[in-house]
C-alpha cells in the first residue's frame, strides 16, 4: 500500500506540474493579484512540481525534494485564500459552492502536505 501510495503522489505531483503548461488558465486566475508576472509565475511553480516530483523517486534527494514540496504548497496558500475571496468563482473558470474551497483549503490542502511528507520518507 505505501508504494501505490508513493508512486500515486510523483504521479499526482508531476502531472499537476505538467498541467500548469497542458491548462494554464486553469492556474492563472488562481494567482492574487498582488503578485506580479503571473504567467512566469505558472511556469515556475509547474517546472518545480515536476522537477522535485521526478526528485522523489531518488533515494538521494527524496527528502530534500519533500522539503521543496512543502514550501511549495505552503506558496500556494494564498492562492486558495484568493479563490475563496473570489466567491469560489473565477470568471469563466472554475466555480464551486463555497464550502468546496474552505475544504480545500483546511483539509485537502493540509492532506497533500501530509501525503508529500508521508512519500518524502519512503523506503523502498
Amino acid at each position: 500500500m505505501k508504494r501505490l501510495s508513493f508512486f500515486g503522489l510523483v504521479g499526482f505531483i508531476v502531472f499537476a506540474g505538467l498541467y500548469h503548461f497542458i491548462n494554464p488558465q486553469f492556474y492563472l486566475p488562481l494567482i492574487p493579484d498582488y503578485i506580479p508576472f503571473k504567467g512566469f509565475v505558472n511556469v515556475l511553480s509547474g517546472i518545480a512540481e515536476i522537477i522535485l516530483g521526478v526528485l522523489l523517486l531518488s533515494t538521494r534527494w527524496r527528502k530534500l525534494a519533500g522539503i521543496g514540496l512543502i514550501l511549495l504548497m505552503l506558496a500556494f496558500i494564498p492562492a486558495h485564500i484568493h479563490f475563496i475571496r473570489l466567491g469560489n468563482c473565477v470568471p469563466g473558470g472554475l466555480c464551486v459552492p463555497a464550502w468546496v474551497g474552505w475544504a480545500r483549503l483546511l483539509i485537502v490542502h493540509p492532506l497533500l502536505i501530509y501525503w508529500i511528507f508521508s512519500g518524502s520518507r519512503y523506503t523502498s
